[in-house]
């Protein structure tokens, strides 16, 4: 589950030197739905990103520029104590087991190793929820490849964006509540997905990098794809049902006039299922514009 959790972590880490390559003349991939009188361009985006990938067009600074309105994920992150104290509210909770006694005995050492490598010590997360500590290592392995969420899409546009609105289709508190309300063996099987594949972490980054830099939309879902059959538990909270809210948003949407652009994770965007696939399911013409 590496590149699955690749995407949905980002989602609690944008909360709270190794950089890959971009692909030549890089172009993440965009869509356009419309009716008359509104354009809602879609964008996929990756929440944290190295501070020398470079993937913006002409096409798409052109959008930016007709867009009235900006639209992201969560767009509610101002006031840094508000969200360290939604985040303290739900990450931590009293009279949990042990870290180490919430995973199978032969993957305690690994995940000992990338606490350590966290520079963190086991004691210190026994008062986090098992997904809180998955973030947790999640973070650390992002920072040691010089991605982070300052670098990412969304800071970029809201950088981008100054001076006109910027919405957000979800908060910080609903998104941190997905992981929050998972059953407890869902969410130890999101840590040990974590601290399974930390040595191919970087590598699996770089080409997740590589397909959304080059627009690659079907290596995209086919990755996703794939991993999402092994999780379908995780798939139906953290994807299908946020995929289905956004759809209905997009449809309500419609009914405003105006140019809007509205950038969201790429795993939404790619394959069956995705934001995309369901509008055109649902009779909308959606174009590829990128």
């Amino acid at each position: 589950m590496r590149n699955f959790a690749t995407l949905l972590l980002t989602v609690a880490l944008a909360a709270c030197g190794s950089a890959a390559p971009a692909a030549p003349q890089a172009k993440p991939a965009m869509w356009k739905l419309s009716d008359p009188d509104t354009t809602i361009y879609l964008f996929g985006t990756v929440h944290v990103l190295p501070d020398d990938l470079k993937w913006r067009t002409p096409r798409f600074d052109q959008t930016v520029g007709q867009a009235k309105e900006l639209v992201l994920e969560i767009n509610d992150q101002d006031d840094k104590t508000k969200v360290a104290e939604v985040y303290r509210r739900l990450a931590l909770s009293p009279g949990l087991p042990p870290i180490l006694d919430r995973v199978p005995d032969s993957k305690r050492a690994a995940l000992a190793a990338a606490i350590g490598k966290a520079g963190l010590k086991p004691e210190q997360l026994d008062h986090m929820e098992t997904w809180a500590v998955a973030v947790t290592i999640g973070a650390s392995m992002y920072a040691g490849m010089g991605a982070s969420a300052d670098n990412g899409v969304e800071n970029q546009l809201r950088n981008a964006f100054k001076g006109r609105p910027v919405e957000g289709l979800e908060t910080t508190e609903q998104q941190l509540g997905y992981f929050d309300t998972m059953p407890e063996a869902t969410q130890r099987k999101l840590l040990v997905s974590m601290i399974d594949d930390v040595k191919n972490a970087s590598a699996d980054f770089r080409k997740m990098l590589t397909a959304w830099s080059s627009g690659d939309t079907g290596a995209i879902a086919r990755t996703f794809d794939d991993e999402l059959k092994k999780a379908p538990e995780i798939a139906h909270v953290l994807i299908d049902q946020r995929n289905a809210n956004w759809v209905d948003w997009l449809k309500q949407r419609l009914d405003q006039p105006g140019t809007v652009l509205v950038a969201v994770g790429a795993g939404h965007l790619a394959g069956n299922g995705s934001v995309i696939d369901l509008l055109r399911k649902q009779g909308l013409k959606v174009e590829r514009v990128q």
